[in-house]
């Protein structure tokens, strides 16, 4: 006689909330594309146990300015499409970018030390050049980025771009950046659940709503701190499940600069032969992290290698399926 085996599932009492980047012309914008994320209710990818709405969205990483600290295995991949914004723009998205995360490098007071509207004429660029949602960082110096990014968000105004990042030393400026022109922010902590909470909660104070939150709770590559990071990411989703209004953030994780910064993906000469292929090795090395990230709850990726572009968009759509 056949056995029917009851499968054991865990009930939750909360959600993750429900985000929207970008905005049509018909929301005030003009965006060909929009991305939601959040709305889950149960633990990555366990369609049996509750509801996942929304597939993980993958984002591109691009900059402003050519790069001068990537690998160049980075910079063989993109050729001269890295060499300008807005090119590089266009082809991430055709290579499959569900949106974009353009980091104003150039505006570093170290590197060219760009004025804040060279960079919000950038953007408006990028904008008019592609349809889908952007991402929006500075040049992670606090002052720099109050000025970029305030630059930015009142050119761009009604397009719900996230800004980042908002952090415990800027999160006052940005955020009013964000309620004065219609954008959402990217709130970025260190690796800490009661930190990313509390800063969840200065947000919210300063009458930004929660769905316009995404939040970073900043990550490890493999090798480098990616078991802590996926605990404390699991802890924080494992929260929001069970009903904590201040972590039910999506997560936003950036894959490719912890990746990429590794000597493991950057350093060609004088490592072990264990270490395999130069050219294979960096591409393998942001798939592992991805994939690790993904299963602990993060709800977009930012990337950088085409071919981690490609491979992680199948896998989503597998464990979507699944």
């Amino acid at each position: 006689m056949p056995v029917t085996v009851e499968l054991p599932k865990e009930k939750w009492n909360g959600k993750v909330r429900e985000i929207t980047l970008g905005a049509t012309p018909a929301q005030g914008g003009t965006r060909t594309s929009t991305v939601t994320v959040g709305g889950e209710t149960t633990l990555p990818f366990l369609h049996f146990e509750g509801s996942i709405p929304y597939r993980p969205a993958i984002a591109v990483e691009i900059q402003d300015v050519p790069p001068q600290d990537w690998s160049t295995t980075l910079l063989e991949a993109w050729d001269t499409a890295a060499s300008d914004p807005v090119s590089w723009a266009k082809k991430a998205v055709e290579l499959g970018a569900d949106a974009l995360a353009v980091k104003l490098r150039g505006t570093h007071p170290e590197r060219q030390s760009r004025s804040a509207a060279e960079a919000a004429e950038t953007v408006k660029a990028i904008l008019g050049a592609v349809g889908v949602p952007l991402i929006v960082y500075g040049p992670e110096v606090a002052e720099k980025d109050n000025e970029v990014l305030v630059a930015v968000a009142e050119a761009a105004a009604g397009e719900r771009l996230a800004l980042g990042n908002c952090e415990d030393k800027n999160y006052r400026t940005i955020v009013a950046g964000a309620l004065a022109h219609g954008h959402l922010v990217v709130a970025k902590t260190p690796i800490d659940v009661n930190l990313a909470k509390q800063l969840n909660i200065l947000i919210s104070d300063m009458g930004l709503p929660l769905d316009r939150v995404l939040m970073d709770p900043t990550t490890g590559a493999l090798g480098y701190g990616i078991e802590y990071t996926y605990s404390v990411m699991e802890r924080l989703r494992l929260a929001a499940l069970m009903g904590d209004s201040m972590t039910q953030q999506p997560m936003i994780c950036t894959v490719g600069e912890e990746s990429w910064r590794q000597k493991e993906s950057k350093v060609k000469d004088g490592v072990p032969s264990l270490w395999g292929d130069f050219a294979e090795r960096g591409p393998l090395w942001e798939m592992a992290t991805a994939m690790a990230l993904l299963q602990s709850g993060a709800d977009i990726l930012v990337l950088r290698h085409p071919k981690t572009i490609k491979t992680m968009r199948e896998t989503i759509s597998k464990l979507m399926s699944s």
